[in-house]
């Protein structure tokens, strides 16, 4: 079962009715992890942690892949209304210098227990807005991990970056520390949303970063889009799609908007009326993929494009593709070591996630403490389905065999219910059972989180405790 041939730049775009649409037109995780973060608890804590550390120092039950390295920058200048990150809106500039001298300080405590001289092939700076960070703030940042890790040449140094906060200048700064990745958040290009969701950023000054960026050899650029926003409608967001073809990214990620008030409370600034109705979203969504693919660009899967040339699209096509907190990657399953305030990373058969407001994370820091708030030890059955999930999400499908020899099971029997469960999806003609395995289809890899959904276990046990993105 081979998914190598699914969606290649050969294959002619997948027309989807809106009746399918309409019916996975559902919440569902995301699935950068299994289990995913909300089933995370605080049982789990500092002194869990340490131990995963200390493993993988001795090389007990661990994969001893190079690490993959996620840093949390929380601040960014001003608000935008519809985001659900975790952040801290000020223009005190100062707060950055501060908010490092205490990453140094989580750095340090993590390597006492870890071990020096570990070896990182990914390196991601999310936000927040790392750009917040200074020129010289941003090199002691660089310089500090380069003192604690080993940083191997050809890995993936990425960085997101806010247009509005960096030049050409910058960008030849980012790429002199060693960035070969840039994610440019730009979401719509439409003057009427950007100032619905307090985003103002002209479509000219994301044009010429980018060019700016080619010239400088970042290898892979990304754009993030997001649909469903305030003011948005089929036809404005159809010409933000004919600029972004314009534009050419290498990678493409598009996200449907949440609209949840009541857990993030910058979205109360946004009207429910000025939102587009449930049909118009699916009709954008359906618009997305009919553009996109006709420009070029391969369906990596979950809301992701990537131009059949790019390393993600590659990896896609040669069944190398893997899964993080960062999303898609070509690299294969790191551990994930997680700094800064509210960062989630995996090591070994754990999770971690750290606490989430400043002053709880200083606090643990000048206390020697490392700041880990809550987190998940995985038992067997979490294991053998995070095994499936990511087999599907990454892969397109799932071979009995290869599951039963790894975790010592037999699938038929342990997945009956699973099995019965995708007897549907099978009729609709998004999966092919047979008696080897699992292929997800052509078609199937426009809902494929509805097909991981399928297996997970804590969603079939408590359906309404999770409130996710819709899979679509």
């Amino acid at each position: 079962m081979s998914s190598s041939r699914l969606l290649s730049a050969e294959v002619a775009p997948v027309v989807i009715s809106p009746e399918l649409l309409q019916r996975y037109d559902v919440a569902g995780p995301r699935y950068t992890s299994y289990p995913t973060a909300d089933r995370f608890v605080e049982a789990f804590g500092e002194v869990d942690y340490v131990q995963t550390l200390e493993q993988r120092r001795a090389g007990v039950g661990t994969k001893m892949y190079p690490l993959s390295l996620y840093v949390h920058i929380p601040f960014c200048e001003s608000l935008c209304y519809y985001c659900a990150c975790n952040k801290i809106i000020t223009k005190h500039h100062e707060r950055g210098a501060e908010y490092l001298r205490y990453l140094t300080r989580e750095v340090e405590l993590n390597i006492a227990h870890l071990g020096t001289g570990q070896t990182v092939s990914q390196l991601h700076l999310g936000g927040g807005s790392p750009t917040f960070l200074s020129d010289l703030e941003l090199q002691d940042l660089m310089a500090m991990l380069r003192r604690h890790f080993v940083f191997t040449p050809g890995g993936e140094y990425s960085i997101e970056v806010d247009p509005r906060t960096v030049t050409p200048e910058r960008l030849g700064l980012l790429a002199k520390l060693g960035f070969n990745r840039l994610s440019f958040g730009v979401q719509d290009f439409e003057p009427a949303v950007q100032k619905a969701v307090h985003r103002i950023q002209p479509a000219a000054q994301v044009f010429d970063l980018v060019a700016a960026s080619r010239e400088l050899g970042f290898e892979s650029i990304n754009v993030d889009l997001i649909y469903g926003l305030p003011m948005q409608s089929p036809e404005t967001f159809e010409r933000t799609l004919a600029q972004v073809v314009k534009l050419r990214p290498d990678r493409i990620a598009l996200y449907a908007y949440a609209h949840l008030p009541e857990r993030f409370k910058p979205q109360r600034r946004i009207h429910a009326q000025d939102l587009p109705p449930a049909t118009s979203k699916l009709a954008m969504l359906a618009s997305a993929m009919r553009v996109l693919m006709a420009a070029g660009y391969v369906y990596v899967g979950m809301d992701h494009f990537a131009l059949a040339t790019d390393a993600l699209a590659i990896a896609k096509r040669q069944g190398r593709l893997h899964r993080n907190f960062q999303g898609y990657s070509t690299q294969p399953d790191c551990d994930l070591l997680a700094l800064g305030v509210s960062s989630i990373g995996r090591v070994g058969s754990t999770f971690s996630q750290n606490v989430k407001t400043l002053e709880a994370y200083y606090d643990l820091l000048e206390q020697g403490r490392l700041p880990v708030e809550r987190g998940l030890a995985m038992s067997r059955d979490d294991l053998v389905r995070q095994s499936v999930i990511m087999a599907l999400m990454c892969q397109g499908h799932v071979l009995f065999e290869s599951i039963e020899l790894a975790h010592l099971i037999e699938f038929k029997p342990y997945f009956a219910q699973e099995l019965e469960a995708l007897s549907h999806m099978q009729t609709q003609g998004l999966v092919a059972v047979d008696s080897t395995g699992i292929q997800v289809t052509e078609l199937g890899w426009f809902f494929v989180r509805g097909v991981a959904m399928v297996f997970d276990k804590y969603l079939q046990t408590d359906r309404n405790r999770a409130r996710f993105s819709k899979i679509i």
